[in-house]
């Protein structure tokens, strides 16, 4: 491991380079449009399967906000004092050198953010076609369309990508807020599943507690990903030094607490035995509360925020491949940076082609939500790993150097992230089957191509 000569900026000066246009409003508006997607719609139900008990299903939502505040806590300090539109691609090429950092890039790019944004296309592609169905192959088609509109509208530039995400987040925010207020008030549980009795709720969970639990955090730490695309935002944030802080405890608050109510909402109208058995726990909720009228607007919901996450993640994602771009020749296509729409429009098309390659993967295989998270999973866990592992090695190299927010509590909020992130990886390795391997299959491709560059050189 060596000392990196310089700090790799992606934002050199010029025209070319990434401007300061984000308030603390816009930053905390992605960070909650990215959060608060297709999980919080699809994985209570799984989470309660295999929690087993409203103790332990709510101690795990709980728990994930926790975790989350920890990690972001720690993105904070690192972004705060190396703000840069690669993100954690740029941290990691500090820490580890640059063939870490091309092979995070590689993985973001083909697994994580692309997998991600296949993944909203489709949920929202599912509910459109409950609306309106286009023939036998009406979600791919759905998901297709809305993968070319967003990136297109991201490509615009950044002024329209930012309204069009504040615009998506306050109607989805506003969409949990009816899911709550259905949950308390409208529907109610089956006598025969009422929610104090929970033992039955999931007989998979009874004798092997660590491993189901394990699993559910897979999916409850699922649904708060995302929080850490802020650091991408670091060199278009404006006053990034208090900011970038500010935006993540904002957003990540605001979550936690919608998470905790709407989890409560679930347990209030269909109890966890129903949680369990259902397979599309919010769209059960409304029927249960309003009838077809409830349906109806769970579809709308559902959609509004899988296209707010989408587009968050084009908006997002597409910054580590611009950085990849600028620093691995064998990818140098990336790294162009439009000054005039302040957007990487290449990266953004290499983006949209490979998630659109993925909606086509679930065209034939029919597999959608569980699958795409198994396949992102271990690489997420790997990176998020190496990158709390940053944090370390900056105080080290640098230990008088200027910090704008340090970490509370240091070493033991760092520790503490990155344990739970080892706990994570080995989770989503031994629970999540063929998706996983798969993903790691692609990192290992990535891996093949590091050796490549470096043989031709």
């Amino acid at each position: 491991m060596n000392k990196p000569h310089h700090d790799g900026s992606a934002a050199a000066g010029g025209a070319s380079a990434p401007r300061q246009v984000l308030d603390l409003k816009d930053a905390v508006a992605l960070i909650v449009g990215i959060i608060v997607g297709a999980g919080i719609f699809k994985a209570p139900s799984l989470v309660a399967k295999f929690s087993g008990s409203v103790e332990v299903m709510m101690a795990a939502w709980v728990l994930g906000g926790v975790v989350s505040i920890l990690g972001a806590l720690c993105y904070a300090e690192i972004a705060t004092a190396h703000p840069n539109a690669g993100g954690e691609y740029h941290f990691l090429e500090r820490a580890f050198g640059g063939d870490i950092a091309r092979l995070f890039a590689w993985s973001r790019m083909t697994v994580v953010a692309s997998g991600s944004i296949a993944i909203f296309a489709y949920v929202f592609a599912d509910y459109a076609t409950q609306l309106l169905r286009l023939g036998e192959y009406s979600s791919s088609i759905y998901a297709a369309l809305i993968i070319v509109v967003l990136t297109a509208v991201n490509i615009i530039g950044i002024d329209a990508g930012k309204r069009t995400q504040n615009f998506f987040t306050f109607f989805e925010v506003m969409g949990l807020v009816a899911i709550v207020i259905a949950g308390f008030f409208f529907a109610h549980p089956d006598p025969v599943a009422p929610v104090a009795t929970a033992a039955a709720a999931a007989p998979a969970a009874g004798g092997a507690s660590v491993s189901m639990f394990g699993l559910a955090m897979v999916f409850v730490l699922l649904t708060y990903g995302g929080w850490n695309d802020a650091a991408y935002l670091s060199a278009e944030i404006k006053n990034p030094h208090q900011n970038i802080a500010r935006s993540l405890m904002l957003g990540l608050g605001l979550v936690t607490v919608l998470y905790l109510l709407v989890s409560l909402a679930y347990l209030s109208g269909l109890g966890i035995q129903g949680m369990a058995k259902s397979d599309a726990v919010a769209s059960e909720l409304l029927t249960r509360a309003w009838g077809s009228t409830g349906g109806h607007l769970i579809a709308v919901i559902v959609a509004i925020s899988a296209l707010t996450s989408a587009n968050a993640t084009i908006l997002t994602g597409a910054r580590t491949s611009y950085a990849l771009g600028r620093d691995w020749s064998l990818f140098r296509y990336l790294g162009v940076w439009d000054g005039h729409r302040g957007v990487p429009r290449n990266a953004m098309v290499v983006q949209a082609l490979i998630a659109l390659a993925l909606v086509l993967l679930g065209t034939f295989t029919r597999d959608g939500f569980e699958t795409m998270v198994n396949y992102t999973a271990p690489v997420f866990w790997l990176f998020f790993f190496l990158t709390g592992m940053t944090l370390f090695i900056f105080r080290h190299w640098e230990p008088h150097a200027e910090r704008p927010f340090r970490v509370p509590f240091y070493p033991v909020t760092p520790l503490l992230f990155c344990g739970v992130c080892v706990y994570m990886l080995y989770s989503s390795l031994a629970y999540t089957g063929v998706g996983g391997l798969v993903g790691v299959g692609v990192l290992v491709v990535g891996v093949i191509l590091l050796l490549f560059d470096k043989r031709t050189r």
